[in-house]
C-alpha cells in the first residue's frame, strides 16, 4: 500500500477549500483517507496554509510521498516562516 500526502477538495462551486490528507494512492481524490494533516485556502489574501508538522514528519518517516503541489506548499510555508 503506497501512501501519499495530497489535497482533497472541499467547498462550493467556484469556492475551493482543500484539506491536506494522507491517503492510499489508489483512493479517489475526495474519497477515503487515513488522516487530515492540514488545510489550504487559496482564496484568502494571503493564501492560508496550516499543517500539523509533527504528523507530516511522522508520515514522511513512514514512507509517504507528497504530491508536487503539497511539496510546493511545504516549501513556500517554510520560506515564509
Amino acid at each position: 500500500m503506497a501512501v501519499k500526502i495530497r489535497l482533497a477538495r472541499y467547498g462550493a462551486k467556484k469556492r475551493p477549500f482543500y484539506r491536506i490528507v494522507v491517503a492510499d494512492q489508489e483512493s479517489p481524490r475526495d474519497g477515503r483517507f487515513l488522516e487530515i494533516v492540514g488545510t489550504y485556502d487559496p482564496l484568502k489574501d494571503p493564501v492560508a496554509v496550516s499543517f500539523k508538522q509533527e504528523r507530516i514528519d511522522y508520515w514522511l518517516g513512514e514512507g509517504a510521498i507528497p504530491t508536487n503541489t503539497v511539496k510546493s506548499l511545504f516549501k513556500n510555508e517554510k520560506a515564509g516562516s
